[in-house]
Order: structure tokens, then sequence, then C-alpha cells
């Protein structure tokens, strides 16, 4: 099940949140949110519940256990058996795939089928076992309290990924205002527009042309762009979506995106895309490896390290491992050529798109051949058959161009902060309603709804 679907909208989510709404004390509410978010997962993923649950019970019991003696040996523990878990699901056809090919190997593939969120509810379960590690006082004595923390159905299958310090108080105390309600209501259908309106209607053009690797020149870049503004609407409308329900039903996520594009530095552009991700890294990765106090050599080796995770953590190929190294290779480069005070703003922006939008190639590619001729399409070596360009040109059309120039627009932080001025308060509750009409509309219209983020 998907925010953006007809059964969660008109089905799933009124029958929840009027139950949150009549059902009195945190309890209650709790009581309600624990089932409700395993049937959604298990709309998804009937199989695979038992897993989510075994990860619950195996996390609730290693953060009793790093709270007494041998806590160090414990914490290890818990950290090996979480990511075996998710090496077994996630990357076993991955790490067989590359020894077949490295060793000429013939090794069978058993062909697991990824389950929905694990790279998202791991890296959950683990926050909670460090940081009850860290601080003792965070430990959860209810299983059910823990179990709604890992599984709680606004940010199970796509994130944010939520830190369990962040949010450890308000999974037994917090308070939904009337303020809380229409706010966060007003976020999940500017997320739902987002997603449907920009994303969807721009994700068509950027499958049609990456299905014919480019194409020529000018087709590549409008498909290249056209997936940078989908990967972005996409995921940061489902993370709005679910930063707007978790606060109607009385949890304040922090923020995932705060207008990437818009950076001047690929440093920056991790400061602003994807934050919950790049915050657990940094706290739970690259802080414990030394961070950046131990010399420069080492700074890049730590920063390295991430990205080559990060990468992997997005997915089974190669080409996200490269993806994330091409960024923590700018990222470096920055850093030695001190970019940010010798480079002038302007020109260090271009750098950064370019970086950003090209190793999206890697990223949007199935395989490295593929990311290969999508790059000589680019530079202007490709080529494609008048059907198959055809078949690109019968997608541009003034919606799609409409479309395009919203989802450039909305990439600067001016159009945000007009739309939460005291003076657009109004217009913007205005603008929502008839978002959601649209988006009414576009389910009722479209069957492309693809969501990118559910291959992670």
């Amino acid at each position: 099940m998907v925010f953006s679907s007809a059964i969660f909208l008109f089905g799933f989510l009124p029958i929840v949140f009027l139950g949150h709404l009549l059902l009195p004390g945190i309890r209650a509410k709790n009581a309600l949110h624990l089932p409700a978010s395993l049937i959604f997962y298990a709309a998804g993923e009937p199989v695979y519940i038992i897993l989510l649950l075994i990860s619950v019970l195996m996390n609730w019991f290693f953060g009793r256990m790093v709270t007494g003696k041998r806590a160090k040996a414990w914490l290890v523990l818990a950290v090996m058996l979480n990511l075996a878990m998710l090496g077994v699901f996630k990357y076993t056809d991955f790490f067989l795939g590359s020894l077949n090919s490295l060793f000429s190997l013939n090794i069978p593939l058993p062909g697991i089928r990824l389950p929905i969120g694990i790279s998202f509810f791991t890296f959950q379960a683990l926050s909670y076992v460090v940081d009850v590690y860290r601080d003792k006082a965070l430990y959860q004595k209810s299983f059910f309290s823990l179990a709604l923390y890992i599984s709680f159905f606004p940010q199970l299958i796509a994130g944010p990924i939520v830190q369990y310090g962040d949010i450890a108080a308000e999974l037994s105390e917090r308070k939904v205002t009337v303020t809380d309600v229409s706010e966060g209501l007003k976020r999940f259908i500017f997320g739902l527009s987002r997603k449907l309106l920009i994303a969807n209607t721009l994700g068509k053009i950027a499958d049609a042309v990456f299905a014919i690797e480019g194409g020529t020149a000018a087709v590549a870049w409008i498909g290249l762009l056209c997936y940078c503004l989908q990967i972005y609407y996409d995921f940061s409308g489902y993370s709005d979506m679910a930063i707007g329900l978790g606060r109607m039903l009385g949890f304040h996520y922090l923020e995932n995106f705060r207008n990437p594009y818009s950076a001047a530095t690929v440093q920056e552009f991790w400061r602003k895309w994807h934050i919950s991700l790049s915050s657990w890294f940094r706290n739970y990765v690259y802080i414990p490896l030394g961070g950046n106090r131990r010399g420069k050599l080492r700074t890049f080796i730590n920063q390295y390290i991430v990205f080559f995770l990060t990468g992997l953590w997005h997915g089974a190929s190669w080409n996200f491992v490269i993806w994330g190294l091409i960024h923590g290779t700018a990222m470096t480069a920055e850093k030695a050529l001190d970019v940010k005070n010798r480079i002038p703003r302007p020109i260090s922006r271009i750098f950064m798109l370019l970086v950003v939008a090209l190793a999206f190639v890697f990223f949007r590619a199935e395989t490295f051949p593929d990311a290969m001729h999508y790059f000589a399409a680019l530079f202007g070596g490709g080529s494609a058959s008048s059907a198959e360009l055809q078949s690109v040109f019968r997608l541009l059309t003034p919606w799609t161009g409409a479309a395009a120039l919203m989802g450039i627009l909305l990439c600067f932080p001016a159009p945000k902060r007009l739309a939460e001025s005291s003076a657009a308060e109004y217009l913007s509750y205005a603008a929502a309603l008839i978002l959601f009409f649209l988006c009414v509309g576009n389910l009722s219209a479209s069957t492309f709804n693809p969501f990118i983020y559910f291959r992670f």
C-alpha cells in the first residue's frame, strides 16, 4: 500500500484517523496504530510481516541487554545480526553475482525477493539499540511501544529514517492540536501533489528516454532533467506526506529535504537531500570512525567509507556504489580546492548541479553498460530510430512543460517561504484543497504511479 493510492486515501487513512480521534489516551491510540501499521505493511508484504516482527523482537531484546553487563559485546552482536539480516535479503544475489563475474564461477543465485522497506526499518532498529547503548535512560521497556516506533506506517516503508532519540518521548506522551491536524493535512496534500502531479508526470518522460538509452543529445538531457526532478519530487513528496501524517497523529518528524537543488556545493547538497539518511550515517558511522578529528587523510577515508555505504544502501548494484563514490569524490575535491571560499557561488552551483545530475545516470540506469550508453547520448554519441524519438516527443505536452516549470520553481526556497507566511496562510489552505481535487483526478485518470524508493 502506498500513500498515493485510492485505497489508502479513501479507505485506510480515514478509518485510522477517525479511530485516532475517537480513542482516549495514548495507550488506546497506540493500540490502534500498531495493528494498523502491521496491516499497512502486510498489504504489500504479507509474508515478510514475520521478518518485520522478528526484527522488532530481536532489537527489543538487544535494547535490554545493552543496558547491563557486557553492553558493548551485545551492541556488536546487535549490529552484526541486523546487518546480516539486511545482507541476506538485500545483497545475497548481488554478492554471489559479483563472485561469479570476478572468478568465472557459476554459483546459482537464490533470487530472494527484497522485502519492502527493509533498509529503512533495519536502520531505525539499529538507531534504537545504539541510542540506548549511549543513553540508558532511552531504554524502552514496552515491546509494543518499540514495535510501534519501528513499524509505524507513516515512515515504515520509505522513511524518513526516524532516529529513536528524536521521538522517544512522543511514544508515551503526545498531544494533537487542531493546528497539528490542519498543518499536517496540508503538508500531506502538498506532498501528494508533488508526487502525483510533478514526479509522475515527468517520470513518464524519463522512463521513455532511458528506455532508448538517451537517443540524441537534446533528448538525453531532457530525459535526465526530468529524472532529476522526478526522483526529487517522488521522494521529497513521500517524505512530506509522512511528516504530515505523523503530525496529524501527534509525531513531529524532522525535515528530510530542504531545497537541495538550490545548494552551491555537493557538501551543502547532502545537508539538504535525504537528511535523515545522511544524519544516520553521520551519527552512527562517520563520527564513530573518527569523523574529521584524525587528520585530512583519515577524514577523506571516512568520507569515502560513508559514501560507499550510502550507495550500497540504496541498492544491490555496483551502479549505486559508483553513484555514491562520485559524490564522495566531488566532496573531497571541493574540500581540497576550498570551493566554498575560492569559487564564486554561481559557478560552484553549476558544478554541483552537473555532478548530481550526471551521477544520477548511474542511479537510474539498470546496468553499467546502460549508463555508458546514456553518457554517450548526452555528449552526442547516441542514436535512436525515428519511431523511438516520436515515442518521447508525444509525451512533451503543455501539461508536462507546466509540470517541469513548476518543478524547477519549487526547487528554490522562496515559494515555500511565501506559502508559510502569515499573509498566505488562508490561500495555502485553498491551494491545498484545489491540489487535492487535481490529485484525485490524476489518480482516476492514470495508472502510472511508481515509487522509486520501493527499490531500496
